[in-house]
């Protein structure tokens, strides 16, 4: 069930211009009752400054009174909020991550020539006057940009980067021109030997433990005459 744009702010108009139930006004806002009754208690954690959903064209007078003439009666959205979609820009990159892009940047100029600005922006989230700093070695930061995978560094999808140089070397003429594939067998080296580090490593253990815990029956034989060199002397 669609919600109002703005749920509690929505609910504080209602019980101030209203005699809507709390339950009605929870329901048609999404929200709990007992977050209904706070609002109404002024008892919120902030105050809401109320809005308006009959002037926002999400209920109409006539709804509002055929809810407050019947309890039980649950208000109709007349129309619901427009859908929020993401505007267009550069790719949003994790803080953590955003020091990287000067390293995957380089990567990308030095390894496919072929790719435009616009398409580095893209796929790496960056402005172009950042990629023309770094093409230019005028970079703040300059001295300590070391070339690195963006693919590796989590900035963009392998996928993405294959199809991105494959648009560039069709737009080139270079239709033939054979993607990298070196990164997933490198990765799958790598996978195999940490996997068989994992198992050699559980092996010795498992013999330290053996060694450790010798049986007692492994004690020398003792001959008949001679002395029992474990016997407690008395």
């Amino acid at each position: 069930m669609a919600t109002p744009l703005m749920p509690h702010a929505t609910a504080a108009w209602l019980v101030d211009n209203t005699s809507l139930s709390f339950t009605q006004i929870a329901e048609f806002c999404g929200l709990h009752i007992l977050e209904v009754q706070a609002i109404a208690d002024d008892t919120a954690s902030t105050k809401l400054t109320g809005r308006d959903p009959v002037r926002s064209g999400e209920l109409t007078h006539e709804e509002i009174e055929r809810g407050q003439a019947d309890e039980d009666y649950v208000l109709v959205m007349q129309k619901a909020p427009d859908s929020v979609t993401r505007t267009k820009g550069p790719r949003y990159t994790p803080v953590s991550k955003r020091q990287d892009k000067p390293d995957g940047i380089a990567w990308l100029l030095k390894n496919h020539p072929e790719l435009s600005d616009a398409q580095i922006g893209k796929l790496i989230g960056t402005t172009r006057t950042t990629i023309g700093a770094i093409k230019e070695r005028t970079h703040w930061n300059m001295a300590n940009i070391q070339p690195k995978d963006p693919v590796t560094l989590g900035l963009t999808s392998q996928r993405e980067l294959d199809a991105a140089v494959a648009k560039a070397a069709k737009k080139a003429g270079k239709e033939n021109v054979a993607v990298d594939t070196t990164l997933d067998s490198d990765r799958e080296a790598l996978i195999d030997e940490l996997r068989k580090e994992r198992e050699d490593a559980a092996k010795a253990a498992d013999e330290a433990l053996a060694a450790e815990a010798e049986p007692e029956d492994n004690r020398p034989e003792i001959v008949p005459g001679i002395k029992d060199p474990f016997a407690k002397s008395e």
